[in-house]
């Protein structure tokens, strides 16, 4: 009897394991119970950025074995939280968020984003009315300027930064929340300057890339209503990040497949009308220290700036 309920214990510890195996597997990191959680940067209309993921998302997963999900929060500052909250593994992020996802949450950038002819670096742009009297950086003085998000590099760092510089005031402050919003306001007249991304034109067709492009098929006129009257200083593109912790065998898969995927047409398809990208390069966090040190030349805190 007595080595009957030894034996009886043995079983009955080897059956509970073997019903716990399915639960602890379904909760590995990668798996349907637990995917890889994937946070897009709002940087366009939200259902824009949904349609295209969706082949993203699918290329990964059979690239590399893993289950992903994928979200799009309401702001740039959204995405940096996300990874303190154990809401997002990885991210196509701006610049500028990066260094706040770095500084807090060990966040670390391991590619970066290549956009038009091979450029890997961007820059702002200012945008007037053609007409309207604004035709260089001093004429904003005084005047109502839309910033994209307060968190956006080329939206609102980098142009905050050059009129500083300047020593140039605008007389009121409004954020947009995304790029093409500015140009649509500064098109409609409810402000008077714009601050947005910029990418030169195609350089064999001549048709304009930057912010501008996103509203052409509403304004088709946008290109002769809006014009460009300055730029701000260049920084390394946007790059590709993953939480500090992620397992090195699923941050190497997963860039290895988004550099397989920008090789396939609905790859460059999907990157085009998410993020106005080509593709990929491998990227490292000191790439990005040239914009730390313009935002500690202009007294800038990242802390503070974050607050806003």
């Amino acid at each position: 009897m007595k080595y009957a309920r030894v034996y009886l214990l043995i079983l009955l510890a080897a059956l509970v394991r073997v019903s716990l195996l399915p639960w602890q597997a379904s909760q590995e990191l990668g798996s349907t119970g637990n995917p890889i959680k994937f946070v897009m940067t709002p940087s366009v209309d939200a259902q824009q950025i949904v349609t295209s993921a969706d082949a993203l998302i699918d290329f990964l997963e059979k690239e590399t074995g893993y289950h992903y999900s994928y979200s799009v929060p309401a702001s740039f500052i959204a995405v940096v939280e996300a990874f303190g909250t154990g809401k997002a593994d990885i991210s196509i992020i701006n610049t500028f968020s990066y260094l706040l996802a770095h500084e807090k949450y060990g966040a670390q950038a391991v590619l970066r984003v290549v956009r038009r002819d091979g450029e890997t670096y961007y820059r702002g742009m200012f945008v007037s009315r053609r007409g309207s009297g604004i035709d260089s950086l001093p004429d904003i003085t005084g005047k109502r300027i839309a910033y994209v998000d307060p968190a956006s590099t080329s939206g609102y760092i980098l142009p905050k930064a050059t009129l500083d510089r300047l020593g140039i005031h605008p007389a009121e402050e409004v954020f947009a929340m995304k790029h093409d919003n500015v140009i649509t306001m500064v098109y409609q007249g409810q402000v008077d300057v714009g601050a947005a991304y910029y990418s030169p034109p195609d350089k064999h067709t001549g048709e304009i890339l930057d912010a501008r492009h996103r509203v052409k098929q509403q304004f088709p006129d946008v290109e002769d209503v809006i014009q460009i009257i300055g730029f701000t200083d260049s920084i390394p593109n946007d790059p590709v990040v993953v939480r500090k912790d992620l397992p090195e065998s699923i941050v190497r898969k997963t860039i290895e497949a988004l550099i397989k995927f920008q090789q396939t047409p609905e790859g460059r398809k999907a990157l085009w009308a998410i993020y106005s990208v080509e593709g990929f390069i491998e990227t490292h966090d000191s790439d990005y220290d040239v914009l730390r040190e313009i935002l500690s030349g202009m007294g800038y805190n990242l802390e503070e700036l974050m607050k806003k």
